[in-house]
């Protein structure tokens, strides 16, 4: 049997398992490594690779700090000030959260946007006492985040990609802001679904306990270390400052903020490795694994000149661009937004020289395609780290697959407004 073929049986195995919940969802992630390894798709070290992965340290290093915000009491205080400013709807909050990722998610990658939107949620949610929930806010954090990466040239590696390959191959290429005529339209959709049909939707999917933060909350009456609380917040504001700078890695940026946490005791080690959220851990880093396994045997690309030599050679430019679209968004919620943009865009821009279509026009349209991955929990690096809210898979399927279908709509719709088709 091919590796292909034996790599599509195994990402096959893997979604029933994520859909039923036979086992837990991070061990059927595990296994899925472990079968590319064991069937020979790919070598063990690739299989797990992954957790070297400089976004596995960017999530391991912010949730770090997150909760020494939290030890420190930082954490509290800044979530009544939320509240006080925001007063305490739930909806209110939503809509604060999406419109306050806007400018972060436009200059930043939307995983550092979520680690930065995570921790004040959790702050507000905490000092809320019950009314606002993790399980109504943390996956709208992530939706947000990972629209926020069709805002401008650099907030999500589909379109630097896509950039790279139209630039080597003489093509016009893109502006800062042109991918921003989809994402600035995505963030209005986001922010009408997350307070309307998405928040009922919640509220009725999201049935399981909420998932209580097991920091204590600390009194007013209560000695708080000042000087740790200052040390805490600063680390935070030095990482959002790293992460748009550039100096070093997200990764490295985060585990340095997280050593500084540690090292001044605004967190014990020991306190590190109890909140440390594995799960999250496990899956992101095991994606790779399987994303590689379909990206090497070639499972991804047979699919996607399969359904290309179906189409046949008078397909419109509008329909090559919302067929390559469709499978860029299947793709990527199985495979990393990069993985998926590696694969696709040679395959686009080939398809759209030969016939003659704009080849900046089909690039871009792969590019936002590959960047709206809101269905499983490991499609983006953002939509992993909502796991801490207690999700299940087919939560991300109802609520986020929902939405995903509505962002497809959308783009498709905007093609012949925004591209030269």
């Amino acid at each position: 049997m091919e590796s292909s073929t034996i790599a599509l049986i195994i990402i096959g195995i893997l979604v029933i398992l994520y859909i039923s919940e036979i086992i837990p969802i991070a061990t059927a992630s595990i296994f899925a490594c472990l079968a590319m390894a064991i069937f020979g798709v790919i070598p063990f070290g690739r299989a797990f690779a992954g957790f070297g992965n400089d976004i596995v340290f960017l999530m391991a290093g912010m949730i770090t700090v997150g909760n020494a915000l939290f030890e420190t009491g930082a954490a509290q205080l800044l979530g009544k000030k939320i509240i006080s400013t925001v007063g305490t709807n739930e909806k209110v909050f939503i809509a604060v959260l999406i419109l306050v990722s806007i400018p972060i998610s436009a200059f930043l990658s939307n995983t550092a946007t979520a680690a930065i939107m995570l921790p004040l949620a959790a702050s507000a949610v905490i000092a809320s006492k019950g009314r606002f929930t993790k399980k109504n806010t943390y996956m709208v954090v992530g939706m947000a985040a990972v629209t926020g990466g069709g805002l401008t040239l650099v907030s999500s590696p589909p379109q630097l990609l896509a950039q790279n390959i139209l630039e080597q191959g003489g093509h016009e290429t893109m502006g800062f802001f042109d991918i921003g005529l989809f994402g600035l339209p995505l963030f209005v959709l986001l922010l009408i679904f997350s307070l309307t049909i998405g928040y009922k939707l919640q509220k009725k999917t999201f049935n399981f306990d909420e998932v209580i933060d097991e920091t204590p909350l600390k009194s007013d009456d209560e000695k708080k270390s000042i000087p740790k609380m200052i040390i805490a917040v600063s680390t935070l504001i030095l990482c959002i400052a790293g992460f748009i700078s550039g100096i070093w890695s997200a990764g490295v940026i985060a585990m340095l903020g997280a050593s500084i946490c540690v090292a001044t005791s605004c967190i014990s080690q020991k306190t590190v490795f109890q909140k440390m959220d594995w799960t999250t851990i496990i899956i992101f880093g095991a994606s790779f694994g399987f994303a590689a396994g379909l990206e090497e045997s070639g499972a991804g690309q047979m699919i996607a000149q399969t359904t290309i030599r179906l189409l046949g050679e008078s397909i419109t430019p509008w329909v090559l661009c919302a067929v390559l679209a469709l499978i860029a968004v299947l793709l990527t919620n199985f495979m990393s937004s990069t993985a998926t943009a590696a694969l696709l865009l040679p395959i686009a821009v080939f398809t759209a020289v030969e016939m003659g279509y704009d080849v900046r026009s089909v690039a871009m349209a792969v590019a936002i395609a590959a960047s709206i991955g809101y269905a499983t929990p490991m499609s983006t690096p953002p939509m992993t780290m909502t796991l801490a809210g207690g999700y299940r898979f087919m939560d991300y399927i109802k609520v986020g697959g929902l939405f995903n279908i509505l962002a497809y709509l959308m783009i498709i719709a905007l093609f012949p407004f925004v591209l030269n088709l």
